[in-house]
């Protein structure tokens, strides 16, 4: 009897610890989760807001993988993360869905979380090109104003993670959390971006631009790598204002940016530098494919039938200077290096004016 009460109470002793420590366990994990959703309440950097959701939010929750998919069908935020410098490639975990319904199939009506294993037709959108494959996924929708604009998804190697029918309250409180967090950012890099785009054309304006330049130069000079910029400048703008009036000018410099737009790389910088001229900067670009890229420009703007107020149509022809990056100097002034590579752009615009326009010029 004895015995077999010392037994119990051992018995008991160790259950209580192991209780204890899941408890203080539980307590960490809590207190590491309300210490990141605090810092992603305070941050208004949708860069940063990626990086924590899909990298702090793995490490909190010890995921094997976390995606965050958000609905992108004018190309907004693809454009946003590209002037902050971000390379999609780089960041496997963010799916950017050009299609408004994309998300439909997986949520439907409902908006409510979804638990179960994973499945490759049905979730293989969500983590797609990512390293490991999980086995059990708990989705959650983030919607505001009744609106799906996006998905967090996280992934476990353990098929017993997550399962339908467990207990959502804690990933509703989450997603609710991200979804205000996420349009807070969105809201924050649109107004940050009303102050450095051109309200006509909507491209970058000047300022925009030279404090991308600036960065540019450093990190070409710092990774070795060619930097290419390309001046533009539409030939006898003067006469389209002057013949058939500013607000045809305006429609012409509106489709001259999108033109030039269509032919670049999401990575490649676009500016409004002033009057009729732009300016664009290619990141590691050598300077003969900067050449095909302007001569691109040069032909497709070219064949491009302008259609104006009343019905007129009329062609217009681009002329684009061009110079590289020198990075093989012994003590290199970004300031200097920056300003000489638009500079030599220009000379090479003026070359290709006073050579007869309609061409592209290497400085």
């Amino acid at each position: 009897m004895k015995n077999d009460l010392y037994s119990e109470n051992i018995r008991l002793t160790e259950q209580l610890h192991s209780f204890l420590a899941q408890a203080r366990q539980n307590e960490e994990k809590m207190s590491r989760f309300k210490e990141q959703e605090l810092r992603l309440i305070g941050t208004h950097s949708l860069p940063e807001l990626i990086r924590m959701v899909v990298y702090g939010y793995r490490a909190t929750f010890e995921l094997d993988v976390v995606s965050l998919a958000l609905l992108d069908s004018r190309n907004e935020l693809r454009g946003i993360l590209a002037n902050e410098g971000q390379n999609l490639e780089q960041i496997p975990e963010l799916k950017l869905l050009s299609k408004d319904g994309a998300l439909d199939p997986i949520y439907g009506a409902s908006l409510r979380p979804v638990l179960n294993a994973y499945s490759p037709f049905s979730h293989g959108l969500l983590f797609q090109g990512l390293p490991q494959v999980p086995s059990s996924v708990a989705l959650l929708p983030l919607v505001r104003n009744g609106e799906l604009i996006g998905s967090m998804n996280l992934g476990s190697a353990r098929l017993s993670r997550y399962e339908k029918g467990m207990d959502t309250d804690f990933l509703e409180h989450l997603a609710a959390v991200v979804s205000i967090c996420t349009e807070n950012a969105i809201n924050h890099e649109r107004l940050k971006r009303m102050g450095l785009t051109d309200p006509l054309t909507r491209v970058n304006n000047r300022r925009f631009f030279d404090q991308r330049l600036y960065e540019e130069v450093s990190d070409a000079l710092r990774h070795q790598q060619p930097l290419s910029c390309i001046f533009l400048d539409i030939d006898k703008f003067k006469r389209v204002n002057d013949e058939l009036g500013h607000q045809s000018g305006d429609l012409v410099l509106q489709d001259v940016a999108m033109l030039i737009n269509s032919q670049l790389r999401t990575s490649d910088i676009i500016a409004r530098y002033g009057g009729e001229e732009f300016v664009v900067l290619l990141p590691d670009t050598t300077v003969e494919s900067a050449m095909e890229i302007a001569e691109r420009i040069r032909a497709r703007i070219e064949e491009h039938v302008f259609v104006l107020p009343e019905g007129k149509r009329m062609h217009i022809t681009i002329s684009s200077g061009l110079s590289m990056l020198v990075t093989d100097t012994a003590d290199p002034n970004v300031r200097e290096l920056a300003n000489e590579l638009v500079d030599h752009a220009d000379q090479a615009l003026l070359m290709a004016k006073e050579g007869g326009r309609n061409r592209a010029v290497s400085a």
